[in-house]
């Protein structure tokens, strides 16, 4: 990683790292508030990505305030010379959002795959986790982590 960054690339980061302007062309609109061209903005971004100084660039939904009360993570004991093949079928799930591998805490934590669902209803979420049962074997070992509230819904920020 280059995390080589100037003056005009901090400002960037700092006027994005609490969201993108939720307009039609927001990548526009930064560069109006950065005084610098809309085309620019788009290959700063591009580069502090692909030199990974930022890690993404997405939507980063606040589930409950769009109906979905009922979030559960998902967690399986699958086997380890399965964990990479599993997890990127379970990651592809339309319903999955965040997908990944954790080692395993024995004896009292033997999950090692995690995938988060969400839904209306600890029922739909329930029946979500079926799905993924039938594609990493219905014998696997596994349990659903209801959650109760957010805690942190931000990524790292850098100070002015």
């Amino acid at each position: 990683m280059n995390a080589d960054i100037d003056g005009t690339d901090r400002r960037l980061v700092l006027a994005t790292q609490g969201g993108l302007p939720l307009v039609a062309r927001p990548y526009h609109q930064l560069a109006d508030r950065l005084d610098i061209p809309a085309e620019e903005v788009m290959a700063r971004l591009s580069r502090l990505l692909a030199n990974g100084v930022i890690r993404r660039i997405g939507a980063v939904p606040n589930h409950y305030a769009i109906g979905y009360t009922a979030n559960g993570m998902s967690v399986w004991d699958v086997p380890d010379e399965r964990i990479d093949e599993l997890g990127a079928t379970v990651g592809r799930l339309d319903f999955v959002t965040h997908c990944y591998y954790r080692p395993r805490r024995l004896p009292h934590w033997p999950y090692n795959l995690f995938a988060m669902v969400h839904g209306v209803s600890r029922a739909e979420v329930r029946a979500k986790v079926a799905v993924i049962a039938e594609l990493v074997g219905s014998a696997s070992p596994h349990d659903v982590l209801f959650s109760t509230g957010i805690l942190k819904k931000t990524g790292l920020r850098i100070g002015r």
